[in-house]
């Protein structure tokens, strides 16, 4: 099973082989992590998108609907890859919404899996304008990759990068003791 990291920082700036945006349906970029990733990146990284979105256009939910993930390359990014995957606005958690932010992580990890990657970073998704409790939202984003991990053994490296101290601190208690 691979390595589960936790840091404090900025996504951005990793040289890790896939960076995981948290992004909207529309996959052209927003604010939060989303607007940081496409700021970065540069131009390329929103035409790939804009290709993305005009091509699945009729796609119910929108291009990416929540629960669903898609890759690009990353533009200007130190990263080689970009996987853009959309987590569940809160809605008090009557409407799917646990199962939706598990898919973002299983699916991006078999999404890496897929593009022959080996280390793939992740910020919290959905925690902010989104809404989703941290809490709740760090315990899914844990318990999923460790579910998941074993079904892609090409990844030999996950990090969690939480941005602010309420995240980071969440994400130790709920791995313990990080290996």
């Amino acid at each position: 099973m691979g390595l589960i990291e936790i840091i404090r920082g900025d996504i951005t700036t990793l040289a890790v082989d896939a960076i995981v945006n948290a992004a909207n349906s529309g996959l052209l970029g927003g604010g939060g992590v989303d607007g940081a990733i496409h700021e970065a990146a540069g131009p390329e990284l929103f035409e790939e998108c804009l290709k993305i979105a005009k091509s699945r256009k009729d796609n119910p939910g929108g291009p990416c609907p929540a629960g669903d993930a898609v890759i690009t390359g990353a533009g200007q990014l130190p990263c080689k890859k970009v996987i853009h995957a959309v987590g569940p606005v809160w809605h008090g958690g009557t409407r799917g919404e646990p199962d939706l932010l598990a898919s973002c992580y299983r699916k991006s990890l078999i999404l890496a899996e897929e593009a022959g990657l080996s280390s793939i970073a992740f910020p919290n998704i959905s925690t902010g304008v989104f809404g989703y409790p941290k809490e709740q939202a760090a315990e899914i984003a844990v318990n999923t990759i460790k579910r998941t991990l074993p079904e892609t053994p090409g990844i030999a490296r996950v990090i969690f990068v939480c941005f602010d101290g309420e995240n980071y601190r969440l994400y130790l208690d709920f791995l313990g003791p990080v290996k």
